[in-house]
């Protein structure tokens, strides 16, 4: 059984489901059109969707809840839905359950359930059964995002599970690792690493906590700097290494399944044959990876950084695809023009920049573009433009030349 994981922390749009929703009818009539004309029960179903925090508000607003009953109602598509954030914000699914039974999932408390986070990353080592590794990239600050948490409780299920955690921060990630945190009402993040860096010792597990030498650098972390790579800092928990990006994406250039706070793992395995030879029995590649811009640029750091990640990644070695939709594609529009004494990056002139990387493509979405009444900017000859079709093979096809199991998918 193929298998896709996607999961959504970050509020789900009715735009965001509308295209998902356009994926999933691309995907079975023209790749699996056998699962519409005969569906059948299976152990695992063909896509799992784990929710929670404020994605779950999506399962009662109408409009979302219109396009959930669509995706729902396609053959061999799970839902599972955080029991704990749910109570804690007063919500149910219990219609839901009653209308798609075998489909929507919340059993936190039943009596010998799993939680949410056992049963997420269970169902990552289905994809992969041989990882030993489980990883997870942190690019938001602790306390005003709720998205830490859920690094830490899903690193600690991992390590519970016989995996070696590994946290990677970038951007605002950073923050996790100052020492001293002291909050009230929350959970200690900080403590919460440095005890997990003890439990995976005790269970005979590594655990590595990299941290971005620029994004630290940025927030007052580095203290020295060899100049080689290693970076010292006074003030950060003690599991916590500053690397350049390159030992992240060094991480990321290995088999095992990466989370974050909007992310997705397709199995393109499947997809990958040379006449009766089964993709096993090649040599492996690094899992492609397909960044996807969503938000505006300037307003904070999400494009730039999305963008530096795609190009290491793909410097590297790793095949990227960038994708622009939603609020993203207005990276696109118009011709950027900064002031002099801006210190800004032009969006534009780095995706220019950054065109003629063989393992870096970059592509604009157009139903994003025909919603806001805008249009690319036709000078930026290194996108292309996609549709829904297009947009489907990306996320669930191999690229030309990888090999692996899985292929990796970040919302930025």
């Amino acid at each position: 059984m193929t298998s896709n994981f996607f999961l959504f922390s970050e509020p789900l749009t009715a735009e965001r489901l509308s295209w998902i929703t356009e994926s999933l009818k691309y995907y079975f009539v023209n790749l699996y059109p056998d699962a519409l004309r005969h569906p059948s029960r299976a152990e695992s179903p063909f896509f799992a969707f784990f929710i929670t925090d404020n994605a779950l508000y999506s399962l009662h607003e109408e409009e979302t809840l219109r396009i959930w009953d669509i995706i729902l109602s396609l053959p061999s598509v799970w839902l599972f839905c955080n029991r704990r954030e749910l109570d804690l914000r007063g919500l149910s699914v219990s219609p839901l359950k009653m209308k798609y039974p075998g489909t929507v999932f919340d059993r936190d408390k039943e009596a010998g359930s799993r939680s949410f986070w056992e049963e997420a990353v269970r169902f990552c080592r289905k994809l992969d059964p041989d990882m030993d590794t489980f990883g997870y990239l942190q690019i938001s600050s602790p306390y005003m995002n709720r998205s830490c948490q859920n690094s830490l409780e899903c690193l600690h299920t991992a390590a519970r599970e016989g995996l070696s955690p590994e946290l990677y921060v970038y951007m605002d990630g950073i923050h996790v690792t100052h020492a001293g945190q002291r909050p009230i009402e929350f959970i200690n993040i900080g403590d919460g690493f440095q005890d997990l860096a003890e439990i995976a010792r005790e269970k005979g597990l590594s655990f590595q906590l990299l941290a971005s030498e620029r994004s630290s650098a940025a927030r007052g972390y580095s203290t020295w700097d060899d100049g080689k790579g290693t970076v010292i800092s006074a003030c950060t928990i003690e599991p916590c290494r500053i690397r350049n990006l390159k030992a992240i994406i060094d991480r990321f250039r290995r088999s095992h399944v990466i989370l974050g706070e909007s992310a997705g793992t397709t199995d393109i395995s499947h997809a990958i044959r040379a006449g009766q030879e089964p993709w096993e029995k090649k040599e492996p590649t690094p899992p492609s990876l397909v960044i996807v811009i969503t938000r505006p640029p300037y307003g904070t750091e999400h494009t730039l950084g999305a963008l530096s990640f795609a190009i290491a990644g793909a410097h590297y070695g790793i095949t990227t695809r960038v994708i622009f939709l939603e609020d993203g594609i207005y990276s696109l529009t118009g011709t950027h023009n900064a002031e002099p004494d801006d210190v800004f990056f032009n969006i534009q002139e780095v995706i220019d920049a950054a065109g003629g990387n063989e393992n870096l493509e970059f592509y604009a979405y157009l139903p994003s573009l025909q919603e806001r009444n805008i249009q690319k900017n036709k000078k930026l000859n290194a996108v292309l433009d996609i549709g829904p079709g297009e947009l489907t093979t990306l996320l669930f096809s191999p690229p030309r030349g990888v090999i692996s199991r899985h292929q990796r998918i970040l919302f930025f």
